[in-house]
């Protein structure tokens, strides 16, 4: 099943750490949060990857068009038909990376159906934000939404809140999606998500939708958005605390996302 990852946002800028690079791109521990997201859907058998890009996404190319070379001894022979030898090899050598140009200023629900070209195959695919990390069980998460079959499954967290409430019914079925709540009491939307291909039916590419507005509100509306529910870690990094959080972690060893 493939990931797609919002990358392409202006996002929030983090005091000394992003003034020259997307969101997606700023550090934890030695490697870009958005490398920490993709490794860890790999953990779960999930390599093939659609990444939306806008904003600076030449930096996430840079990135990943030169990975064979930054993480790796080479022998680099000069002159015609140049050639390079890697000495070393890593574990992420079969992930495939769609790296798509969805526009500058385009909006979260048009950026994934630009993308809709990539995923025609897929019944269902897996959806998150570029700047969270979590311990988001992602094959239980998968199970839940193959078994309601509803369009979308978006994963419930209780973090603080600051993101889009989720009012839910019997059978964790969504009535309601609040993205700016004034007070927040129990879940709200973690990313995560699970769609099926029926999304592209609320989505517009030609008038720039926020997926978190209109499709959400009436996919909630219509009865065809579910919640799994996830107790465990979830943290987004907005600010320069959360930063700082995150890169505790790793430094400390107790990073929950990690499990390779």
């Amino acid at each position: 099943m493939k990931t797609v990852i919002l990358c392409g946002g202006f996002g929030t800028r983090i005091r000394d750490v992003a003034d020259n690079i997307p969101k997606p791109m700023i550090p934890i521990g030695d490697k870009p949060i958005i490398w920490h997201i993709m490794k860890y859907y790999a953990s779960w058998g999930h390599k093939d990857f659609v990444l939306c890009l806008g904003y600076k996404g030449q930096s996430i190319k840079d990135f990943f068009l030169n990975y064979e070379a930054s993480t790796s001894d080479f022998t680099l022979t000069l002159g015609n038909g140049s050639q390079i030898d890697y000495h070393n090899s890593h574990s992420e050598a079969e992930w495939r990376i769609t790296l798509a140009e969805t526009g500058l200023n385009t909006l979260t629900g048009s950026r994934i159906k630009k993308v809709q070209k990539y995923l025609v195959d897929e019944k269902n695919f897996m959806l998150t934000y570029g700047d969270g990390v979590g311990s988001i069980d992602i094959e239980r998460l998968i199970d839940f939404h193959l078994s309601h079959g509803k369009i979308m499954t978006v994963s419930g967290v209780r973090p603080p809140g600051r993101f889009g409430e989720l009012e839910v019914g019997e059978s964790n079925a969504i009535k309601g999606f609040n993205e700016k709540p004034q007070a927040s009491g129990g879940r709200i939307s973690g990313g995560y998500f699970v769609c099926r291909q029926e999304i592209f039916k609320y989505l517009d590419e030609q008038g720039n939708q926020t997926l978190e507005r209109e499709p959400m509100e009436n996919l909630a509306h219509e009865g065809q958005m579910m919640m799994y529910k996830h107790d465990g870690f979830w943290q987004p990094m907005d600010t320069y605390r959360d930063y700082n959080l995150l890169n505790g972690l790793i430094q400390k060893g107790e990073a929950p996302w990690i499990r390779w």
